[in-house]
């Protein structure tokens, strides 16, 4: 994909449904009764894997272009796959299905692409097991292929090491089959969407401060859900809106739950011109219009609490710490490390391509900004936020960018080029 630095940005557009919520009104509509109906679902490849794999469950799912129709069976209505499951390249459909199929009463074997099968599950396996489940890494590594097996499951009080909504829950899930209550305990609070939405579907859960707790024995009732526009995907579109001089961006509908929206706060303490309109709630889930416009930013400091709210925007915002005047430090995030790429590594690859000033360390980045960033031939690693997040950049750049297997961006979001294309 090739990038040109940009004249002004004007205009407003909707981004696809939020990946999280997504993922989760599928898995939840399959296990509960009843029909679940689905609209703004997000079309990205990690989504549509989550659909796949419970086809093959035995879940009539029907996808057309104005809604998802989930058919559910009931906690214990899956049936045994005829092969193996592949969750393509999405590790919350890994890490959340394990959780339920940690309940069935038939095995099975859950992988992914060769990505995947690097990403770390013991994160899982651990706690799942301490629950009583039967579940296994096929080459013993800690990673996918995962064979998980009938197990009798008990409810445990667990706090997890770090702070990941997709171990939390997993726990949960797995916590819908035990034979008594579930309370897991977080460092610091993850996205909050499966609380939210197993709630909606009529689990017996509730939420204080930093932990989940959940009685089994509640059935889950098909819902209606309008999945509010990824605040992750919209991340592209503030960043680019900031930093083209002239620029006036408005992004329609987005979820602005405080678990996922750190990075307005980031906005805000760089001093960027940001407004929140029409404030609301869709489907349980807090949502905005949101509006940039071009100005000077400033660095800052991103770290503790703050991470869990903007993990999967941190690339974006290291780019955008690039060109502010001053020096931005992210600390606290090795959890980046894990991803569909080393992303410290590989956004500061990119940044230094471009010729910005960029320490990585252990857990995060130094990066001080400024410099004037030159186009650059950037490797994507096959990883979405990459490609899009140095996309961005190659609209504030001098020169031609070139984004190598640019096209990996259809995991969370196939339209951005066309839709970055439409404000220009």
């Amino acid at each position: 994909m090739e990038l040109r630095k940009s004249g002004p940005l004007k205009g407003e557009l909707t981004v696809p449904g939020d990946k999280s919520i997504s993922h989760r009104s599928v898995m939840f509509g399959a296990i509960a009764d009843g029909l679940t109906e689905v609209t703004n679902f997000l079309q990205g490849a990690d989504c549509l894997s989550t659909i796949s794999c419970f086809r093959r469950l035995g879940i009539d799912i029907e996808n057309t272009p104005e809604k998802i129709l989930v058919r559910g069976r009931g906690l214990h209505g899956l049936s045994a796959p005829s092969d193996v499951l592949d969750a393509g390249n999405s590790g919350t459909t890994t890490r959340l299905l394990s959780g339920i199929l940690a309940g069935q009463d038939f095995p099975c074997v859950l992988t992914g692409d060769a990505s995947i099968q690097k990403r770390p599950m013991k994160r899982i396996m651990e706690p799942l097991s301490l629950m009583g489940a039967n579940i296994r890494s096929v080459r013993g590594d800690g990673c996918a292929p995962l064979a998980i097996g009938k197990g009798d499951l008990h409810g445990i009080s667990y706090s997890t090491p770090v702070a990941s909504a997709q171990v939390k829950s997993a726990i949960l899930l797995a916590g819908l089959y035990a034979d008594s209550p579930t309370r897991v305990t977080e460092p610091v609070l993850s996205r909050n969407h499966t609380e939210l939405m197993l709630r909606g579907f009529g689990a017996d859960l509730t939420s204080e401060d930093k932990t989940a707790f959940l009685r089994p024995g509640s059935p889950l009732v098909g819902q209606k859900i309008e999945v509010p526009g990824d605040i992750s995907s919209a991340a592209y579109f503030l960043a680019a809106g900031l930093l083209v001089p002239g620029s006036q961006v408005l992004v329609k509908n987005v979820g602005v739950n405080p678990t996922r929206s750190g990075i307005l706060s980031v906005i805000r303490a760089m001093g960027g011109r940001l407004e929140l309109l029409d404030e609301r709630l869709c489907a349980g889930e807090p949502a905005a219009d949101l509006f940039v416009s071009s100005g000077s930013l400033h660095g800052t400091v991103i770290e503790g609490d703050l991470i869990p709210a903007l993990i999967d925007e941190l690339p974006v915002i290291a780019v955008m710490a690039a060109f502010a005047e001053g020096t931005t430090v992210i600390r606290d995030a090795a959890e980046l490390k894990v991803k569909e790429s080393d992303r410290i590594e590989t956004t500061v690859a990119g940044l230094r391509a471009m010729g910005a000033d960029v320490t990585p360390t252990p857990d995060g980045m130094i990066i001080r900004g400024g410099r004037p960033l030159h186009g650059a031939s950037i490797s994507s690693f096959d990883d979405h936020r990459i490609a899009m997040s140095f996309a961005v950049a190659a609209l504030a750049a001098e020169g031609t960018t070139v984004i190598e297997n640019g096209d990996c961006v259809r995991i969370s979001y196939p339209g951005f080029y066309e839709d970055l294309a439409a404000l220009q």
